[in-house]
């Protein structure tokens, strides 16, 4: 781009964001992001340092640069990451600002704040950032009924540039983890806190997952494996992981409409021919599954990635930090445009 015109017009033609669109939905991640989790109104006075690793096998792509990763450090909050785009949020005068960022090409669009996203003390992680099949955006929010305890949700969705109500999600008697979302068959799922705060003749007393189609509205329950109740935190189905005590344990959902589930690894941390000074000792302080094969999580020294296909480490890498806890953000690096209907701008980095 910046050594022929010709090529500088690319990603300002619809032809060009288009295939760009395709291209990123039939790739894996390439990347990921560590960020420490922090609460919302304190990004405004602490550095929030963002550490970027590749995936084996990805390490010459083109990355991200020092420049925006300071810029992440400054103040940002990178609430989640689709498509090659990500969503953050920076804490302004009074209020909470939304924005998409195409890290690669140092690009955003701001995002409008619906009246709940104006007010700080509404936001929490109900926020998500979704692209459908054709590479179109989405923005949902779930929005709390902070009078009085209900199972019900607002939601509001965010498309072509405008704000819009769609109908009541229903979220069973247990509160939900709306920061660990999954998007599956065309619906969001989130998976319930397994706290034992319930009477055993309600109907939500174990663990579960809920669902919410966001065409129709319609919310679903999926029942989870019941060794997976007792404590609960892949490209074609949902992915279960457990950490209780020091174990691993991951089941994949073979049978979406049945809840089946099939057990793919049962194991010990220590087990995993860790690098700790201490294996008997360690403390794991976040994971997440990447592309369906990798399961990564953070120690307070490491961050590794650890193989489902033949069970081993294949990668790690030394990190340290003073925060109890850190946010993983898997990412995928394209040139594609983030304008979603506000604008695309070109990104005041300065470092």
């Amino acid at each position: 781009m910046s050594t022929c015109k010709i090529l500088s017009k690319f990603p300002k033609e619809s032809d060009f964001a288009f295939k760009q669109a395709q291209h990123a939905i039939l790739r894996d991640e390439t990347c990921f992001l560590i960020q420490p989790e922090i609460p919302m109104e304190a990004t405004k006075w602490c550095n929030q340092p963002v550490e970027f690793h590749p995936l084996p096998g990805e390490e010459l792509s083109s990355g991200m640069s020092k420049n925006v990763l300071a810029f992440f450090s400054k103040g940002v909050k990178i609430l989640c990451s689709t498509n090659g785009l990500a969503l953050c949020s920076m804490f302004g005068e009074n209020e909470v600002k939304f924005f998409i960022i195409n890290p690669a090409t140092q690009s955003w669009s701001p995002i409008p704040t619906h009246d709940h996203l104006q007010n700080s003390s509404f936001y929490d992680h109900k926020i998500g950032f979704l692209c459908d099949s054709d590479g179109n955006f989405m923005i949902y929010h779930f929005i709390d009924d902070l009078v009085d305890w209900s199972s019900y949700f607002g939601c509001n969705v965010y498309k072509e540039g405008m704000w819009k109500a769609k109908e009541r999600f229903f979220s069973g008697s247990r509160s939900l983890r709306f920061d660990m979302p999954v998007y599956h068959k065309g619906a969001i799922h989130f998976i319930s806190d397994c706290s034992s705060y319930l009477t055993r003749n309600n109907p939500y007393f174990r663990p579960y997952i809920m669902s919410y189609n966001f065409e129709d509205g319609k919310s679903r329950m999926l029942r989870i494996p019941k060794e997976a109740r007792k404590t609960t935190d892949s490209n074609q189905s949902i992915c279960l992981v457990r950490l209780r005590k020091d174990v691993f344990t991951v089941w994949v959902l073979t049978e979406y409409k049945s809840s089946l589930w099939k057990k793919i690894l049962k194991i010990r941390v220590r087990a995993m021919e860790v690098l700790e000074n201490d294996p008997y000792q360690i403390v794991v302080k976040s994971f997440i599954v990447l592309n369906g094969e990798l399961l990564m999580f953070t120690t307070e020294k490491k961050v590794y990635l650890y193989g489902f296909s033949d069970n081993k480490i294949h990668k790690f890498w030394d990190y340290e930090s003073d925060f109890n806890f850190l946010r993983c953000i898997p990412y995928i690096d394209t040139l594609r445009p983030c304008d979603i209907g506000t604008g695309n701008l070109s990104l005041p980095i300065h470092v």
